[in-house]
């Protein structure tokens, strides 16, 4: 018998409440990279666990 190691998932119907800490604009989900991603700002979101870490600190600037 195995443990499954699949990560808990990003509950879609959460984009509708989250909004970019630095543009206070809407986010998309990226579901492949895991990140929600913020065009205006030009950044990524990590989703880990499937938790948002919506700290511009812990994202990644889009090239």
């Amino acid at each position: 018998m195995t443990q499954g190691t699949e990560q808990p998932r990003f509950d879609r119907r959460m984009l509708e409440a989250l909004i970019c800490p630095q543009s206070h604009q809407g986010l998309e989900f990226d579901a492949a990279a895991q990140e929600l991603i913020s065009r205006r700002a030009g950044l990524a979101f990590p989703i880990r666990n499937g938790i948002p870490i919506l700290l511009v600190d812990e994202a990644r600037v889009l090239e």
